[in-house]
């Protein structure tokens, strides 16, 4: 872990340096609006819900921590700015983002043809798929939505985000209850208030290292495609071009990898959660 924080150091500095050269060179002739904003603000405000472990989250001391955040900074630092967290629940970050109360937003977002209507995405970051969180083993053998499309079944799924469209969708015979944030819906599992809590793959593995002695488990094999992005305002080329520009560079020097390497193959930090 130490040689991959000093590697992503290494490549924060470079592209700070190069960041700051391109944008001071060229900066002034820009039409690019929430770019402008940035820039002339000195801070890249992020909306993230800070729930989605270890994607973003809380520290018991109050300190936004995880993998987006690290990458969100490493964004900010090549803009040249520092950047600013803004949490909410999952379901205000897009009006947000709208209304201008954020710039962009990092939150194991999906990007979706519903919602690219109405922001852009850059991305994919992150390749995820919808799975269930339960401590009923005799679900583990689904391997489609329909194989869960019981009017017996009772699935929590987060307030606004795909997981709820996912149950609504494509098990409608099924009960969906929506919650604010991961932490209820895989509370509502332990209390046995429903059958299963439908989130993304790496949040349903990640709860049963939190909760090792509670019986939880997951079905193994994603039931759907996700690619996670960064959204930001509709209307701002040049932003979503230096995104992307950025992220490829990151993806094709192996170090988006690395981050990915500290945040889900090491988890030392589940002792910073409340």
């Amino acid at each position: 872990m130490k040689r991959a924080k000093g590697i992503i150091a290494i490549v924060v500095a470079v592209v700070l340096l190069s960041g700051c050269a391109s944008l001071q060179a060229g900066g002034s002739r820009s039409s690019s609006p929430v770019l402008d904003r940035i820039l002339k603000k000195g801070e890249l405000v992020v909306g993230t819900a800070g729930t989605m472990p270890p994607f973003n989250m809380v520290t018991k001391t109050g300190v936004v921590k995880g993998f987006e955040v690290d990458l969100a900074n490493m964004i900010a630092g090549g803009m040249g700015v520092k950047a600013r967290f803004e949490t909410m629940p999952f379901d205000q970050l897009l009006p947000a983002l709208e209304a201008g109360k954020v710039d962009m937003i990092l939150s194991n977002m999906t990007m979706t043809p519903q919602r690219n209507l109405k922001v852009a995405f850059v991305g994919p970051y992150f390749i995820s798929g919808k799975s269930i969180l339960t401590k009923q083993k005799n679900l583990l053998s689904a391997k489609r939505p329909i194989d869960l499309n019981n009017p017996e079944l009772t699935f929590a799924a987060l307030d606004g985000s795909t997981s709820q469209y996912f149950v609504q969708a494509l098990m409608p015979k099924a009960k969906c209850v929506a919650v604010k944030d991961y932490n209820e819906g895989v509370a509502l599992v332990l209390d046995n208030k429903v059958t299963a809590f439908v989130a993304d793959y790496p949040i349903c593995v990640i709860s049963t290292f939190r909760y090792p002695d509670q019986g939880l488990a997951y079905v193994t094999t994603p039931l759907t495609y996700e690619p996670i992005g960064i959204a930001v305002p509709a209307g701002d080329p040049q932003l979503i071009n230096w995104l992307g520009n950025f992220l490829n560079a990151v993806q094709g020097s192996g170090d988006l990898a690395a981050f990915k390497d500290l945040w889900f193959g090491d988890a030392s930090w589940l002792k910073d959660l409340p």
